[in-house]
């Protein structure tokens, strides 16, 4: 008996006989030929970066993309209330999303940035120093706060000289993106090439949620490819005799201090500074999740 299937082809649809394929001349329909509100619902329902691929299909898909309801979708509830650029165009949606990926905007009085991170719309912060509990930041033979031109915030915390270094820093999760891995950095810069004590000092961290078990690791304020004599401002005093002056200054440094210091040179988990864009240093202090609930 000869064997007849009907089944899709290249072409659409199409009769199979005995391995030949005959056209029947249905052709898939074009996504751009939906009305341009029925693409843009499609739209409204991927990422950030999904609207901006797409939009490269065809003129119509593209005007479906850039489309007021897409880009609002992106927007966060409260971004009517913060701080735009006045120069700013905000008769797109669009342009004010890019313009919060591209430009953080100062909130809570000046003492947080906020913007999105440009793939995917999740809400970013930074806390300033003068939103974070530092150990004694009120007294100037410590800490002085002082403005850096290339800072966002109007002052900055800077160390001076103290035994006993802790910042705590918190934010609501109400605030965070549904869903989302976040990662806690601290950022900061050098404030002399005379600066000196962190090149052989784990510092242990701490990220987590208030009331439940947190997660301890330990970092590096200086790069294991750091000079240790450069920064120092000891004359004619050897490093191991800065070392041990460090330790005998810190008895509050009950961690292990050689066995940190073996997992970095062994390339172990434990993380040390890099370089931003902008000139200053980040570390990665840890991670957290914001379930869905």
């Amino acid at each position: 008996m000869e064997q007849i299937q009907v089944g899709d082809s290249k072409c659409g649809g199409g009769i199979s006989r005995n391995g030949a394929v005959v056209s029947v001349g249905a052709a898939t329909s074009r996504f751009d030929t939906l009305p341009e509100d029925c693409i843009s619902m499609v739209i409204f329902h991927t990422t950030p970066r999904d609207a901006c691929v797409v939009a490269s299909v065809s003129r119509t898909v593209k005007s479906a993309a850039e489309s007021d309801l897409v880009w609002e979708k992106f927007l966060p509830p409260e971004y009517s209330s913060l701080a735009l650029p006045p120069s700013l165009d905000c008769s797109s949606k669009k342009k004010i999303y890019l313009s919060l990926a591209d430009d953080p905007v100062l909130i809570d009085e000046g003492k947080k940035s906020f913007w999105l991170e440009k793939s995917t719309g999740k809400k970013c912060y930074m806390l300033s120093a003068m939103d974070l509990k530092i150990t004694w930041s009120d007294s100037p033979a410590y800490w002085q706060w002082v403005t850096v031109p290339e800072s966002k915030f109007e002052k900055v915390a800077e160390l001076c000289n103290v035994c006993w270094f802790e910042i705590r820093g918190k934010i609501s999760v109400k605030m965070l993106s549904k869903g989302t891995h976040y990662s806690v950095y601290l950022v900061f810069k050098r404030a002399s090439s005379r600066s000196y004590g962190f090149d052989h000092t784990p510092i242990e961290t701490e990220v987590g949620f208030a009331g439940k078990e947190v997660r301890k690791t330990f970092v590096f304020l200086e790069p294991s490819d750091t000079d240790p004599r450069s920064g120092y401002g000891y004359s004619g005093v050897s490093l191991a005799a800065v070392s041990r002056a460090f330790r005998t200054r810190r008895p509050w440094m009950r961690f292990p201090r050689e066995e940190v210091e073996g997992e970095r040179e062994s390339g172990g988990n434990v993380e040390e500074p890099k370089e931003r864009g902008d000139k200053w240093s980040e570390v990665k202090l840890g991670s957290f999740y914001i379930d869905d609930g």
